[in-house]
């Protein structure tokens, strides 16, 4: 990390604007930061997570990059269906028509929680859309547990977190509704990630925190072993919502990651 970014991360940006597009017949909702830079990164959020809890990192990053903050279906400012999504297969689908619509094929893709499983799956399924990865608290690699779990981990993590994010974590899980939040926990339960690990292809960097109770140490490195070339880092302190509580070490992670392959 250099010193001018740390100078300059500190500093209040821009605020991000709206991007709607239309994917499946489906309003889809995006938060654009930073908008005059060339080169761009997308934030793909986590289970029940809106673009507005992502504000933080977002802010950060758009000070050296344009910065896309997905809505997935269901979630944030993005429409739904009743039954639709009820699996990861569906999100990522969504997210590969989004990527193509918006002409944002092989942009680097950070996904937080539920959103790193999401991305890794398009790694796998679709090749041809991913870019660079940076999973960042990915959720059910390689473990998968049942829905009970999930939720004490979480409840577990709620209070690490900073009070200012609960009322935004809040409207986004009132957003996404029991319903959506139930159908996709329990899909994470039967969804078999590990023959997709094996087949990703695209530069990834795995980003956890220290102070992560929903996230094992031990996936860090099956991780990396699993998929070729991976990489991992841990960010001292860093909570599961280390996207918010710790958004300034998660960001230059990400630039140190990208500028590294940018000089192959």
């Amino acid at each position: 990390m250099t010193q001018a970014r740390n100078a300059a991360a500190g500093h209040p940006t821009q605020s991000g604007q709206s991007h709607f597009s239309t994917v499946r017949r489906l309003r889809t909702h995006a938060r654009v930061y930073g908008a005059a830079h060339p080169e761009g990164v997308i934030i793909v959020p986590g289970l029940g997570c809106a673009s507005w809890m992502y504000r933080r990192l977002a802010r950060t990053l758009s000070r050296w990059r344009k910065v896309w903050v997905y809505d997935p279906p269901a979630h944030g400012f993005s429409a739904g269906r009743l039954m639709y999504p009820a699996r990861i297969e569906q999100l990522t689908d969504h997210l590969a028509e989004w990527l193509s619509l918006n002409q944002l094929s092989g942009t680097p893709l950070l996904g937080h929680s539920l959103g790193g499983e999401v991305i890794i799956d398009l790694a796998a399924r679709y090749p041809q859309l991913a870019g660079p990865l940076i999973a960042c608290a990915p959720t059910g690699i390689p473990e998968n547990p049942n829905v009970a779990v999930q939720l004490w981990r979480l409840t577990l993590d709620m209070p690490r977190e900073r009070v200012q994010l609960w009322p935004f974590g809040l409207a986004s899980y009132l957003r996404t509704g029991p319903l959506h939040f139930y159908q996709l926990a329990q899909d994470q339960y039967d969804h078999d990630t590990g023959p997709l690990l094996g087949r990703v292809r695209s530069p990834v960097l795995v980003i956890d925190g220290t102070a992560d109770p929903v996230i094992r140490a031990w996936t860090l490195e099956r991780m990396s072993q699993a998929i070729p070339g991976a990489r991992a880092v841990r960010v001292a302190g860093g909570t599961h919502a280390l996207t918010d509580s710790h958004p300034i070490e998660v960001a230059m992670h990400t630039l140190d990651f990208l500028e590294d392959l940018s000089g192959r």
